[in-house]
């Protein structure tokens, strides 16, 4: 499957994605564990030792692992699609900066164990939502490319489709759902031979 193959990477998020509650836990909770990994990343050391962007007398901007982390994310979602993956880079931009403010007020000695708390309970209701509503392991368990770079976009774009009926192209989700349709009847045979 190509990295930056939209319509199969969809499908396969799809696929594991299909219940509609589990589709909104993860809706809830997959930009908080980016916006609290970036609050960790805000404690690394600038690179290249960079001096700080100065935006006022109380805040700056570090161009640390956390940037360098919300920027791949950001330019790998607008090779992916020019106009979702604009807003999702702009909101990769909106976390990293607002995490760099939330870090510095927490301090690390808060920070890391508001982190922890966060990503345990976020993770938790994730693993929740796929256990008992969707009742099929995460995606994670067979692509963490799937699970760790493209899981914000792809909450990002399940949500304009859902909101705004928005298409990357005319035809992408009815193609995407009989793909989806096609791999959970294939799980689901594969599941029942199991049991059988």
């Amino acid at each position: 499957m190509g990295v930056f193959d939209l319509e199969k990477q969809f499908a396969f998020y799809g696929a594991y994605h299909s219940n509609p509650i589990n589709i909104f836990i993860h809706m809830i909770f997959v930009w908080p564990i980016f916006f609290t990994t970036l609050i960790l990343f805000d404690f690394t050391p600038p690179l290249f030792n960079l001096p700080p962007i100065q935006l006022c007398e109380h805040a700056s901007l570090v161009l640390n692992y956390g940037f360098l982390f919300a920027l791949i994310y950001g330019v790998f979602y607008v090779c992916l699609d020019k106009k979702a993956g604009s807003l999702a880079a702009l909101l990769c931009l909106v976390c990293w900066v607002s995490s760099g403010v939330v870090a510095r007020q927490l301090g690390f000695s808060l920070a890391w164990k508001v982190v922890l708390a966060a990503q345990l309970f976020c993770w938790t209701g994730q693993f929740i939502g796929h256990g008992v509503f969707e009742k099929r392991a995460p995606a994670l368990l067979d692509n963490l490319t799937q699970a760790f770079l493209m899981a914000p976009f792809f909450v990002l774009l399940e949500a304009l489709q859902s909101l705004f009926g928005y298409e990357p192209y005319p035809g992408f989700h009815s193609k995407v759902k009989a793909t989806i349709d096609a791999e959970i009847k294939e799980w689901q045979e594969k599941k029942q031979k199991k049991i059988s």
